[in-house]
């Protein structure tokens, strides 16, 4: 018999649970910048030596903070992250759509692939709702970081579709990952990926055209930023970033995971079906 179905939604972070990106919050204000002067200089950085963007902003982190005299432990990035904020209905979301996963016995897993700071992430309040959270990470000596541990640019998160079907999580297992496999630990089609645009477009490609959802998130009365990759066929929806109940975005998702639940029942019943005169 078919064993009970597991779906798995993957979302971006940046402007996609929190309202703008994590360093906005905390990090950047403590160095006595603003955003806008803190991501001007990364991309100056970038240009300037060719270093890849998501690198040249975490060497950014690392040589603002010691402008700065901060100690950029992974504690002091902890606490840059309790002051994030979310889209209206995070917090209780996670908890919401897990329990109508179960009432359809379909069990639901959230992952995280952020292009953001992982440690920033683990000082969040929505942290330990994930099954895995994969984002920026620093390898640190002494208790300073000293060279990235894990970069994520928007191309690499594709990575992480075929890691979270095959249920290989650990990121430096690059065998699991490339080794073909009779049965996925969670089939394509029970993929969502929820992104809020351009960054994203790799990986929501890639979920959709695999028989997957993917869904793009918009700020209130935004929805041109993203209505263009609707009408490419890149997505499968676009949806206010509003996370409340009987929301659109909670009424999309419980569709799904009706949708996982009735094609179990189909399987069992052909399965049934199949066997029933050898009983």
């Amino acid at each position: 018999m078919a064993s009970q179905p597991i779906m798995a939604i993957m979302y971006d972070f940046d402007k996609t649970l929190s309202t703008t990106d994590m360093q906005n919050y905390s990090f950047i204000p403590n160095l006595g910048l603003t955003p806008e002067q803190f991501w001007g200089d990364t991309t100056i950085f970038s240009e300037k030596t060719g270093v890849e963007r998501i690198l040249s902003y975490m060497y950014v982190m690392i040589k603002k903070a010691k402008e700065n005299n901060i100690k950029l432990t992974r504690e002091y990035l902890n606490e840059c992250g309790k002051n994030i904020k979310f889209f209206p209905g995070v917090t209780t979301w996670f908890k919401r759509i897990n329990e109508y996963g179960a009432s359809k016995g379909v069990k639901v897993e959230h992952y995280l692939v952020s292009s953001g700071t992982k440690e920033i992430i683990e000082g969040s309040s929505i942290f330990n709702e994930f099954k895995a959270v994969f984002g920026c990470e620093y390898y640190y000596e002494n208790d300073e970081p000293v060279w990235p541990k894990l970069a994520i640019n928007y191309t690499q998160k594709t990575q992480f579709f075929f890691r979270i079907a095959k249920g290989v999580v650990d990121t430096s297992d690059d065998e699991g990952v490339n080794i073909k496999t009779k049965k996925l630990r969670v089939p394509y089609e029970n993929i969502v990926y929820m992104g809020d645009g351009m960054t994203d477009i790799a990986c929501m490609t890639l979920v959709k055209k695999n028989g997957g959802h993917s869904i793009a998130l918009y700020p209130e009365k935004d929805q041109q930023k993203v209505r263009q990759l609707y009408d490419e066929g890149r997505v499968s929806f676009i949806c206010r970033a509003d996370y409340g109940a009987n929301s659109d975005l909670e009424k999309i998702i419980q569709l799904i995971i009706d949708k996982i639940a009735t094609y179990t029942e189909i399987e069992k019943k052909q399965i049934s079906l199949a066997y029933k005169d050898l009983k």
